[in-house]
This record gives C-alpha cells, sequence and structure tokens, in this order.
C-alpha cells in the first residue's frame, strides 16, 4: 500500500478529533471523510481535485476536492484548456504528468496556492473507451521531491476509479461525494490505532474486510487481531505495538480467516507518529486487500511470498507459473523449464519462453518420449539430489546445448524422500552465481518440489472425481419428439469437486417423458454414491411404468431403508409430448419455473413433499400443469439460486430475469445465459431445461376394454376393422387384425384382471398396444415343433410387424406392434386427437 515515509511532524493532521474520541474509551463512527482523508495521505496526497470540461469545452471547472481539514493549498476554480496549466495539459495529452516542487515551480498557472510552495504535484486524465471526461490533481505532501511508484499507481489506480464514476457526456456535473467513492470502490480501509490503550478507530471497509460488521465491533484492537492467522500473529503485533524508536512508515501483507472460512490476504501500510507532550503515540493505517503477498526485492520476502503462493496454487499449472514468477525476473534468467519426473522420462509442464524455437528441438518434439538417459548432465544430478550450477561455456549435450550459454541451473525438486522433478534456469549472458542466488536456489527447489507433488496429487483427484461424476450423469440426453431438453452441471469450487446433484431425462414412450433433478446432502464420495443410487432408482422405478408419486414413494423408501445420514431433494416431471401436460411432484426440492411464450415467467406452485429419505411413509401429491407450444421449463438446484451472499428469494428472482431475457431459439445458450459466470461456487449446480414446441404430427386415438366374454377377440377384431375404415387405412387391415386376434388371445388367456386395446395411427404407422394386468413380459418358445397347435402368436406378430416389443405400466404391462400401412402418407397434420374409448360406430 503506498504509503508516505517523509511527512513533516508538524503537519496538521485530519483525523486528531478521531483520535481524541479513541482516548475516551468510547470509539465513535468514523466520517467518510476523516477515511478518505487518511487513504490519500498515505498516497502521499495533500490535496485532490476533480476537473471536468465545462459545457463549451472550452475550459475545465472544479468539480470537487479532498484532503486535509486544515491544508494551506487551494486550486484554481477554472482553468482554460488552451493554458498552459498541468491539468489542461494531461487532459489534452492524455498522458499522466508527475511534477516534482522545482518542476512544478516553471508552470506559470494551475498550481496550488499560495504560490511556490515547496509540493509535488500530479495530474492524471480521467477518460473511459476513449472520451475525454476530465483531469483529476492531487497535490503532494510538502518538503516532498516527488511522489513514490507504489504511490504513483495507486493514484492511476484511483483516477480509473473516479473516472469509472463521471457522467460520460460532457458538461454534465460531477456527482457529488465523487472522490469518496472512489476510494470505496477500490476498498481501501483505514484505521487509528493507540496502542496505550488499546482501542482502535476504524471504518466500515476495513471492517468488511476483515469480516466484521459495525455492530459486532468493540473498538479493540484485539477483535481485530483475533481475525489474523496464528502465523502472522507475531509480525503484526511488532507492527501494531512499535517501541518508542520506532517511528515512521512500516508496510506488512498479513492474512485473515473470514467468518464464512475464507482465507483473505490483507495489504497493511502504516505510520507511527511519536508521543507528544498531549498525545499519546499513534499508529495510522490504511489496509487493502491484495491476491497473494506482494513479492519484495529481498531473498527472505521473495522466499515468504513464494512459500505462500505454493500454499495457494491447487494445480501442477499453478505451481509451473508461480516457478517462472518466483525466478525468472528476479535472477534476470532469459529461460525457466519445469517438468515432472515420472519413472525414468520427464514430463514437461512448462517452458518460459513457450517459443519452441528457444529451445532445443528435444524440449518441443520428443519429450515425454525421451528418458531422462538421453541427457547425462540431467540425469547425474537427478541422481545425487543436488544442486548442479554450470558457468558460461560449459559444453552440453545436445539436449541441453543452448539453454544456458551464459550460464545454467539444474534444480532437483526434492519432496519425501524422492526427486519429484527438476527445474532448469539459464541466462544468455554470462550470468555469476553469487551465495545470496545459491541459497534462494535452494529453498525455491524444496518449496518447489513439495508444491509439485502436492499438485500432482490435486489433479490426479480432481480428474479421478470428474470421472465419477460423468460415469454417474447421463451422457447424452435423448431426442424428444416435440421437445428439446439441455443440461448443465458445474462442481462446487471446493472440497472433492464431486457432489451429490443429478439431472435425469427419461423416455418412457414415444410421446411420454419424465425430467428429473435432484440433490443429495453433501460434497463427498458418500454424497456421490447416493446420488448415483438414487438416480438408478427413479430411472428403474419409471420405466417400470409407475405414475410419478409412485416412483418418489418407492425412492423415498429406499433410501429410508438404506440407513443413511443423508437426505434427498429431487423435482420429478412427466410430460405428456402429445397432450403438453406436466404432472409434478415435488420432495423439498426448489419448485420449478417456466417462461411462457410472451417471454413472462413465474414459478410454478407445486405441493410438496419432505425430502427423500426422512418419513419412509410420506405422501408426495401431484401437481398437473398445462404447456402451450414455446413453452421453457426450468428446473434447478439451490447452487445456481442461492448463496452465503445471495438469498433464496433473490436468486430465484434473478434466474427468472435472465429465463425471460434469453433466447429460447437455442436451448443450449439460454442454459449458458442461466448459468451465467458463477465465480466461486459454493455448491453443486445442475440445470435441466425442456423447450416444449408441441408435436407437429398429432396422432389419431382410439381405445377399447376388451369383455372377458368367449368370443372376445371377435369383438376387437371388429372394433379394429371399422376404426381402420373409419381412418381410411384398409391397406393395412390384414397385418393389424392378425396382430390384433394374437395379442389379445394371449392376454385372455395367460392373464387375470383387464384387458384394453388402443390403436394410434401417426405418420403413416398404425401402433396397436394391448394392456393387461401382469407384469411378466410375453415369453417366445426357444422350439417350436412342426405338429404343435400353439406357440406361434408372437412370432407372427413378430413377422407382420415393422417394430415390436413390450413394456411395463403401472399395474402390468403392455405389449405393443407397430404395422407400416403401404403406400400411405399421413393425412393426420395437425389435427386434434380423436379418443374412442368404446370403438361403437
Amino acid at each position: 500500500m503506498p504509503h508516505d515515509g517523509r511527512a513533516r511532524t508538524g503537519v496538521s493532521e485530519p483525523w486528531a478529533s478521531d483520535v481524541g474520541a479513541a482516548d475516551t474509551g468510547a470509539p465513535a463512527p468514523v466520517p467518510d471523510r476523516a477515511a478518505s482523508d487518511r487513504a490519500l495521505i498515505f498516497a502521499g496526497a495533500a490535496l485532490a481535485a476533480v476537473y471536468v470540461p465545462d459545457a463549451g469545452r472550452d475550459a475545465l471547472l472544479l468539480a470537487e476536492t479532498a484532503g486535509y481539514a486544515s491544508s494551506p493549498h487551494t486550486l484554481p476554480q477554472r482553468l482554460s484548456l488552451s493554458g498552459g496549466s498541468p491539468a489542461a495539459h494531461a487532459f489534452r495529452t492524455g498522458r499522466p504528468l508527475w511534477l516534482s516542487p522545482a518542476e512544478l515551480a516553471s508552470y506559470g498557472e494551475g498550481g496550488p496556492t499560495p504560490p511556490h510552495a515547496e509540493v509535488p504535484l500530479a495530474a492524471l486524465p480521467l477518460a473511459t473507451e476513449g472520451r475525454r471526461l476530465g483531469c483529476l490533481v492531487v497535490v503532494g505532501i510538502e518538503a516532498h521531491d516527488g511522489f513514490e511508484a507504489q504511490q504513483r499507481h495507486f493514484l492511476e489506480r484511483y483516477a480509473d476509479a473516479v473516472a469509472g464514476l463521471l457522467p460520460a457526456g460532457a458538461g454534465h456535473p460531477a456527482p457529488s461525494a465523487l472522490l469518496g467513492a472512489a476510494l470505496r470502490g477500490l476498498r481501501v480501509g483505514s484505521f487509528v490505532l493507540v496502542p496505550d490503550s488499546g482501542l482502535v478507530e476504524t471504518d466500515e471497509t476495513l471492517l468488511e474486510l476483515v469480516g466484521i460488521t459495525p455492530d459486532d465491533f468493540d473498538g479493540k484492537a484485539d477483535s481485530l487481531l483475533a481475525h489474523a492467522l496464528p502465523e502472522d500473529m507475531h509480525a503484526l503485533m511488532a507492527v501494531l505495538e512499535p517501541s518508542n524508536q520506532v517511528v515512521g512508515p512500516r508496510e506488512l501483507e498479513f492474512r485473515v480467516r473470514c467468518p464464512t472460512g475464507e482465507m483473505r490476504w490483507l495489504s497493511l501500510g502504516c505510520r507511527v507518529l511519536a508521543r507528544t507532550d498531549d498525545r499519546p503515540q499513534r499508529v495510522l493505517g490504511v489496509v487493502t486487500e491484495t491476491s497473494v503477498l506482494r513479492r519484495s526485492p529481498d531473498d527472505v520476502s521473495r522466499i515468504q511470498w513464494l512459500t505462500a503462493a505454493l500454499d495457494e496454487a491447487a494445480t501442477v499449472r499453478d505451481v509451473s507459473r508461480l516457478v517462472v514468477t518466483a525466478l525468472r525476473e528476479p535472477l534476470g534468467a532469459d529461460r525457466v523449464a519445469l517438468a515432472e519426473l515420472q519413472g525414468d522420462r520427464l514430463m514437461v509442464t512448462l517452458l518460459d519462453p513457450p517459443q519452441p524455437s528457444a529451445w532445443p528441438e528435444m524440449w518441443g518434439s520428443a519429450w515425454p518420449e525421451a528418458p531422462v538417459s538421453a541427457l547425462p548432465t540431467l540425469q547425474l544430478a537427478l541422481r545425487d539430489g543436488r544442486m548442479d550450477l554450470w558457468p558460461a561455456g560449459t559444453a552440453f549435450e545436445p539436449g541441453l546445448a543452448g539453454i544456458g550459454t551464459g550460464g545454467l541451473a539444474i534444480l532437483p525438486l526434492p519432496a519425501k524422500g524422492r526427486t519429484a522433478g527438476v527445474c532448469l534456469v539459464g541466462w544468455d549472458q554470462p550470468h555469476e552465481f553469487v551465495p545470496e542466488e545459491r541459497s534462494l536456489l535452494t529453498a525455491t527447489a524444496v518449496l518447489v518440489g513439495q508444491a509439485l507433488t502436492r499438485a500432482h496429487a490435486h489433479d490426479a483427484e480432481e480428474e479421478l472425481a470428474t470421472m465419477l461424476q460423468r460415469s454417474l450423469l447421463p451422457r447424452r440426453l435423448p431426442e424428444l419428439p416435440g421437445g428439446t431438453a439441455v443440461a448443465r452441471y458445474l462442481p462446487a469450487r471446493r472440497g472433492l469437486q464431486v457432489g451429490g446433484d443429478w439431472y435425469d431425462v427419461i423416455a418412457l414412450s414415444e410421446d411420454r417423458v419424465a425430467l428429473v433433478i435432484g440433490d443429495v446432502q453433501g460434497h463427498s464420495a458418500a454424497a456421490a454414491t447416493i446420488m448415483g443410487q438414487m438416480r438408478t432408482a427413479v430411472r428403474a422405478y419409471a420405466v417400470e411404468g409407475h405414475p410419478p408419486d409412485v416412483v418418489i414413494s418407492h425412492a423415498n423408501r429406499l433410501l429410508v431403508g438404506m440407513e443413511t445420514d443423508l437426505f434427498a431433494t429431487c423435482c420429478y416431471a412427466e410430460v405428456d409430448m402429445d397432450e403438453g401436460t406436466i404432472l409434478f411432484v415435488r420432495a423439498g426440492h426448489l419448485s420449478p419455473l417456466v417462461r411462457h411464450p410472451d417471454g413472462t415467467t413465474e414459478e410454478v406452485q407445486v405441493e410438496g413433499g419432505p425430502p427423500l429419505g426422512i418419513l419412509a411413509e410420506a405422501e408426495f401429491p401431484m401437481t398437473a400443469v398445462a404447456l402451450t407450444p414455446g413453452t421453457v421449463l426450468a428446473l434447478v438446484t439451490d447452487g445456481l439460486v442461492e448463496a452465503s451472499d445471495l438469498p433464496l428469494d433473490e436468486g430465484m428472482y434473478q434466474t427468472r430475469t435472465a429465463l425471460a431475457a434469453a433466447e429460447p431459439a437455442d436451448p443450449g445458450h439460454m442454459a449458458d445465459a442461466l448459468i451465467g459466470d458463477l465465480g466461486r461456487r459454493e455448491d453443486d449446480v445442475a440445470l435441466l431445461l425442456l423447450r416444449y414446441d408441441g408435436m407437429r404430427t398429432r396422432p389419431i386415438k382410439a381405445g377399447w376394454a376388451v369383455w372377458r366374454l368367449p368370443d372376445a377377440v371377435m369383438h376387437a377384431r371388429r372394433f379394429t376393422a371399422r376404426t381402420l375404415r373409419r381412418w381410411q387405412v384398409q391397406e393395412a387391415a390384414d397385418a393389424v387384425l392378425l396382430v390384433v386376434s394374437e395379442l389379445v388371445t394371449n392376454a385372455l388367456v395367460h392373464t387375470q384382471g383387464p384387458v384394453r386395446i388402443d390403436l394410434m395411427l401417426r405418420a403413416g404407422r398404425v401402433r396397436v398396444c394391448v394392456s393387461d394386468s401382469s407384469p411378466r413380459a410375453p415369453a417366445k418358445p426357444v422350439i417350436v415343433d412342426w405338429e404343435s397347435t400353439g406357440g406361434r402368436g408372437l412370432m407372427l406378430v413378430e413377422a407382420m410387424s415393422e417394430s415390436f416389443g413390450s413394456m411395463p405400466v403401472a399395474g402390468g404391462k403392455q405389449v405393443w406392434s407397430e404395422i407400416v400401412v403401404p403406400g400411405h402418407e399421413s393425412a393426420t397434420g395437425d389435427a386434434e386427437p380423436r379418443t374412442e374409448p368404446w370403438g361403437l360406430l
């Protein structure tokens, strides 16, 4: 964090009143202005101002200032765009201007008053997307030679934040409190600590960074320190409880553990003010968030940075990139290579630079096929397990020639008693290996070897988890008549990336399909195992022909009987693609969402039962919903709509909004739009979409209940003949009547209970379905003797049918046959289906 290490002790501090509140023992809320002042002073700024062009664009007008409450400096209210002021120059050129006190004196206008003040000045253009919006002018603290590199970097970020808040149109006034809002957008927190009392005043940004709500903060430094990791506590105490001899700027990076469990890196910059006669010693500081520990030039800091960064590196690719960052630039190297040792071969994980022309041919083409024995120099280093440093001019074998003509470091990477790999660092110009570099390379090799082994195990575990998850979920979804189904699944980005969310699309018949989505509690192998069992069970019960409520009831009793501590939620939808109706059953799961053809969305109110696995005799009511062509049905799990920072109601609203805005013409793109950029997911995400288009060819149907009478087969044949005449497909009458005779006879002879025949005409085919109450599938005899008087019925049916089979239905089975109508072109079109249950015509 930029800070001012040379501020004069005589400068009036804007936080003087804040420290007085801390001395009383009752911390008061820190005003936004005071917090902004603190952050600007640590950036080396006594005053900051925003200039915007006026309507005529012939001048810059002062819109807002921020800085010391008692600062003696002021800036002009109006500056000519064509004049010689630093602000006008930066605005015209679009480049920042950094002026020392001596350089500022050469500008005749636009400087701070009183004139000839010994202060530096910066003028930074404010622009977004190529549009010039104004200029940020920063007046430095007196007696400074200029802004340091870190201060310049912070002020450039600050200028970008200010530009992002300015209106794009020329001549529009700047919003109020612009400078403070820009600082808050940068997430800069500030504090004032009185070490003698242990009391500290903070702003809300700092509390948010640490993970404390303002209502829970008691104003004590110990409450802040309690969130720091124990290994960083010693360094923090050294900064926040300084001795009387320690005065001036200090910097530190440390880690905190938030209440959510997240570990966060914070950067602390502070200045210790010496005790005066009437004021205690104070520590003034600012805190910002940083992704990893910032690197410093000294070797100890480099090792500290690399240790922390490797601790966060999860994959082999992450480790490889960190090795390049840690070695190439600090050592001035021209090449860095990292390779894992697997058996007697090396697997190259990273080459920097990546261009093949920068490396010997073996490194780009033959590896990893080339064994280590092809490189004797590497083989010797790996066998001995020690670092080899080769000076300029060393002759190497062809596989290493050209990597380090000016010097080559070969670092075996030890890990748990073995060598995990090797790192090569090469220089083109003659390089002298000083003792400090030797220590850095040795320490780096140990850290990288351990991290590489850990990352390799992580990659293998992640690959295994991915394979397990893919094996438990459908490889592909079936093609559906009258609709399109797509699904998306994303594992949680924490722990083992395999969880309990599942989805399925089950084709029950030609015109019926079941959509299933569920979520087993937890993110573990146990949750994945239960998920696989539940998906298999639901699919099996559905294919058996049970209605939705029975399917879920059976699955519930199965999970209860497993005697596991896990439970599951589920939403099951059976869609009749012909009729355009859905039967929903919900077991503790989120309600489905529907997007209507006009773009409106709603959350379907489906009656619900408890989650699966809790009550063995739980009831699961069904809810019927009608569909119209163009409707999109969305089934989701809670990972999409709920998180620690996203309430469920708000998440459902956002998903409905995205569903309404997405284009339904492409369900795949629609699903991607709903998933969006979820960032760091706390839970698995499963999404199942169905776009219902309606059947292009509506079938004609007729049904009849077979009476158990001696002449029942005759009546079935008469019903079939009348139906075929009415449909004008007499060409298929002989084949259809033979099939009806055989199937009805089998049902009457071999089963008890009701028998039903259903006929359907669609796309030039007649489908005959005979249902009975026996769950046993019909069996064809293996051998039929020529003298046998029976046993040939199913053979005849199969011979006369284009396709033939049986399927379970609720309470029994259905045997079906499809016969092609010779020379028939379907004339049904989009006609409404007709159902004639008794065939009385």
